[in-house]
Formats: structure tokens, sequence, C-alpha cells
């Protein structure tokens, strides 16, 4: 019996051969690869992929399709909402020291894609690379350059901690049902020596710059650096699609810890 496709999950299924081969050879899989699938689906990628490592994790959620997966002798199921997996105990268990990191592949659910991506990148440090396919949008901001319309936050909270490059387009036709969008596949390699930056207070930033986009950031940004009492130099008369990563790090860098907060009133 064939698989409906739940809106709920945001399912759209890969049926296009040849895009599937396209996608198999950027991922280039070797023998022995520790690398975790998100999303397998029918296993339109997910055959290829186990036929050339032998061995395969893969994180479903739909408990049908899960059941199903469960039948293949070389796939490991991970039954779960990927928000929920815990990366650092999969790299733990796959690729322990000094065993290469993990790989993560993945056809994303594009509803949840952002959520995804932000929960991977608390783990980058275990991660040699990301296959993703993705809404080809989401990975126009994913790669843009400073001073584009899909420079983001998006932009900057991933360029900190990734080389990224846009590799295949990958039409609505290649999928069944087709999504009303086009989709492109991303790789995603974590920087060996990424500036070492609280993540938290970066996002901060970040997310205050890019609040208004169409405002010069005195209006934003400023107001905020002069609540966490930063004295240093960053020209607030720009745009926040204008400041490169480098210099939103810098500034995370450079701003103090921000002062204990009295205990609220009972």
């Amino acid at each position: 019996m064939g698989h409906i496709p739940r809106k709920r999950f945001g399912q759209h299924f890969l049926s296009d051969g040849g895009i599937i081969d396209a996608i198999v050879r950027e991922i280039a899989p070797q023998p022995g690869d520790a690398m975790v699938e998100i999303g397998p689906g029918l296993a339109a990628l997910t055959q290829p992929l186990v036929e050339r490592l032998g061995r395969l994790t893969v994180i479903e959620l739909d408990r049908d399709l899960a059941q199903r997966l469960r039948g293949h002798p070389q796939l490991d199921v991970v039954e779960s909402d990927v928000l929920r997996v815990d990366f650092g105990a999969l790299a733990a268990k796959l690729a322990p020291p000094p065993a290469p990191a993990l790989r993560v592949v993945g056809n994303l659910p594009y509803n949840i894609s952002t959520p995804i991506l932000f929960h991977l990148l608390d783990y980058a440090h275990l991660i040699a690379d990301q296959h993703f396919m993705l809404q080809k949008e989401v990975i126009d901001r994913m790669v843009a350059r400073p001073a584009t319309s899909d420079y983001s936050r998006l932009s900057v909270m991933l360029q900190w901690r990734y080389a990224m490059a846009n590799v295949l387009f990958v039409p609505p036709e290649s999928f069944d049902p087709p999504p009303r969008v086009d989709s492109a596949v991303v790789r995603m390699v974590p920087l060996a020596a990424p500036p070492v930056v609280d993540a938290k207070r970066l996002g901060e930033i970040v997310q205050v710059a890019f609040s208004q986009r169409r405002k010069i950031l005195r209006h934003t940004l400023g107001k905020w650096l002069e609540v966490h009492g930063f004295a240093g130099e960053f020209d607030i008369q720009r745009r926040a699609e204008e400041v490169p990563v480098a210099e939103y790090v810098a500034l995370a860098q450079a701003v103090p810890p921000s002062p204990l907060l009295p205990a609220a009133a009972p």
C-alpha cells in the first residue's frame, strides 16, 4: 500500500532518479562513513546511500514510515522529532574519537528547516559536513553576501560557523507531490577554526539588528548597545544588511557580559 503524504509533516517525496543520482554524487558517501539522514521518507535517497555506506542511521518522525524503514536490515531507525535528537549522543555512538565526525544529510521539511539548522548549529564541532535539500529561497539567504536583499539573520548565524555553497538546483517536478516552490541542495562544512564567541550573545545582537532591517542601526542595535554598556567603536549609521559577518562577531566579542539582574518580586 502506498504512503499518503502528510501535510502536517511537510512531506514531499523525491522521485526524480536523475536528481537523486546528482545528490548522491554531491554527498560522495564512502563505505564506513558515520552518516545520519534526516527525514528518509520513502527511502529514495536512503537506498543509494546505504548501498555505498553499508549502514545508515535515519531519523523519521512519521510512525508509519519509521515502521516501514525498520524492515531494512542496513538501517538504524530513530523514530523522533529531529529537534529532540541529541546529535552529541549520536556522534559518541557512531563516530567516537578518533573516528571521523558525523556526516548529516536530508530532505528537510520546509516548514521547520530553519529550526533544524539552528538545532544542528549546537553540534557543529561534531560534524564533518551537512548536505540538505531545502527551499531555494532559504538557501539563497544562507549563502547571501552583505549588502544584498537576501542577507539576513540566517546568513550571519550560519556563515559564522560554516562554509556553504548551493550545489544543485531541484525543480518542483522532482517531487511527489510537487511543492509550490523551487528547491536546492546546500553543502555546509563547519569551519575548522571558527571565531570564539558566545553564540547566544551573537544571536541576540543579530536578532536586534535585523528586527527592523530597513531602519538605520542607531534606532535598533544602537539603543541595545547603549543599554549593554558598549563603549567601543561600531558604525550604527548603517542598515543591518550592510554589516559583514566578521563585524557582528567582533561586536559580540566586545560587548561586556550582562550584569546579574535582581530577582523578580514574588
